[in-house]
């Protein structure tokens, strides 16, 4: 399990260098981690890293963002309002993360049983000081 400390949010660019150097070629990442983690914030500064030149913003109401990056299209997905496993199956989800494109998940506890076998759990935990302490298994 690799541990990444993002000390305050001016350290957040190279724990996201750490986390691209890491992903090799895994493409499916599901973020925990409670409201206001950083979850969001942390996957806006890996798009940074790979590439992605447009804004990225949560995809909280859309479920899923699609960025271009210098190495293809990035999937961002934000389950927390999705109230059933339909609603996932009809945006295309099997689509998406089959596609060997880039995967990054938001609540995916929600969704548990329909993520792929290979994915990455990355567990984001906010400490007293202000830290966030990133696992990735």
């Amino acid at each position: 399990m690799t541990e990444i400390i993002i000390p305050s949010i001016d350290g957040i660019a190279e724990a996201a260098r750490q986390f691209v150097s890491q992903m090799d070629t895994r493409r499916v990442f599901a973020f925990h981690g409670g409201m206001g983690a950083g979850k969001t914030t942390f996957i806006k500064a890996i798009c940074h890293e790979l590439g992605v030149h447009d804004a990225v913003t949560s995809p909280t109401f859309a479920i899923v963002n699609e960025y271009s990056s210098d190495s293809g299209a990035i999937f961002h997905f934000d389950f927390y309002r999705i109230k059933n496993t339909a609603e996932v199956l009809d945006i295309g989800f099997e689509d998406y993360v089959y596609s060997g494109n880039i995967c990054l998940m938001e609540w995916p506890e929600l969704i548990k049983d329909m993520l792929p076998e290979d994915t990455v759990n990355v567990y984001i935990a906010a400490q007293e000081d202000g830290k966030r302490v990133i696992h990735m298994n």
